[in-house]
């Protein structure tokens, strides 16, 4: 898994479990697929994610590109939005 375009952010199935494991906890963890486009064995997903930043709660959206290979995501990349914090007023 890549930070688009390059910048390695895990490798393998068990770096990525470590990765992902304290934010699959976060209670209000969602994303909400927008729109896929899938070419051959490329499939780009753009989302809208709801979570707990660091910050404080809110939504971002983000882009997703997969490279598929005998059926498993070979490779991703991801390219982040800006976050918006949930108003507290």
């Amino acid at each position: 898994m890549f930070e688009h375009p390059a910048k390695l952010l895990a490798r393998g199935s068990a770096a990525l479990r470590e990765r992902f494991v304290a934010r699959f906890q976060e209670p209000n963890l969602h994303a909400r697929l927008l729109k896929r486009i899938v070419m051959g064995n490329t499939v780009i997903d753009h989302e809208r994610v709801t979570r707990t930043f660091p910050e404080g709660a809110g939504t971002m959206e983000l882009v997703m590109i997969y490279e598929v290979k005998k059926g498993r995501i070979a490779t991703a990349w991801s390219i982040a939005g800006t976050r918006v914090l949930d108003s507290t007023a």
